[in-house]
C-alpha cells in the first residue's frame, strides 16, 4: 500500500466504458515522513475521498481485483481514507 494526498479531480468527457461512474482523483504520493516525494498519480475512488484527505492506495492487480474486474484499465486505487489525527 502507498499513503498519498488527494490534490484534485480528473474530469473526463469521454472515457473506457469500464470506467464509467467511476471517479477519478489526482493524488500526490508521500514518504514514510510524510513528506512530498514529487509523484502524481490518478486513482480510482470508491469510497469518497476528498481534496486535502490522505488516503491508501493500492496498485496493479490488487487495484482491479478490489473492483471485481480483472478488465478494467486501472493502476490504482484509494481503498481508504487516513484519519487526520494519526501518526505515521
Amino acid at each position: 500500500m502507498i499513503i498519498g494526498q488527494v490534490i484534485n479531480s480528473v474530469w473526463c468527457t469521454r472515457k473506457e466504458d469500464s470506467l464509467t461512474g467511476m471517479k477519478l482523483l489526482i493524488v500526490k504520493l508521500l514518504d514514510s515522513q510524510n513528506h512530498d516525494n514529487s509523484r502524481n498519480i490518478v486513482a480510482v475512488d470508491l469510497i469518497g475521498a476528498g481534496i486535502g484527505e490522505r488516503v491508501l492506495i493500492t496498485q496493479g492487480s490488487s487495484a482491479r481485483k478490489s473492483l471485481g474486474s480483472d478488465e478494467a484499465p486501472i493502476d490504482s486505487i484509494i481503498i481508504g481514507i487516513i484519519d487526520e489525527n494519526a501518526e505515521l
